[in-house]
């Protein structure tokens, strides 16, 4: 008998990344911190990019995409994650601009099924020099296409 990978779980657009709650993320009523959601977001982000070659290794001028600032954060919570164990993030992009973008994410079980907390974060790329908008490289760009909602 062979051992079969476990397949990711299908969603219909972006990706499904697995994340980690320690204990340690829970605060005093056993409960996932609230201020913890978004920076799991923020690691399942860092993990896609990161396979696309979009990094930030200290150097600003070097970072290329990787120089870009939140403009704006948004996170609404639908159910308490009252454990530690594995889960998931699920990433899109809802637009795609020439500076800046904005993306939709759910905190959700680990095969996509439960939702915890969805939200959308908007980021601006900036020119590392003069920190003003700068235009996403078309790598990047052919990238984030791949992980466009689809119009409803």
């Amino acid at each position: 008998m062979t051992a079969q990978a476990p397949t990711a779980p299908a969603v219909s657009h972006g990706r499904l990344v697995p994340v980690t709650v320690h204990f340690d993320d829970l605060d005093a009523l056993g409960l996932l911190h609230n201020a913890r959601y978004p920076l799991l977001v923020e690691r399942a982000w860092t993990e896609l990019w990161q396979e696309h070659g979009v990094r930030f290794d200290g150097d600003w001028a070097a970072a290329g995409d990787a120089c870009n600032a939140v403009k704006e954060l948004r996170v609404t919570y639908e159910a308490p994650v009252t454990s530690p164990g594995t889960y998931a993030v699920h990433l899109w992009l809802e637009r795609l601009g020439t500076t800046g973008l904005t993306y939709g994410f759910r905190f959700c079980s680990a095969d996509g099924t439960r939702t915890y907390a969805h939200g959308s974060r908007v980021l601006v790329r900036l020119d590392a020099a003069t920190l003003r908008p700068a235009p996403w490289s078309e790598t990047f760009r052919a990238a984030g296409r791949e992980l466009l909602r689809p119009a409803d």
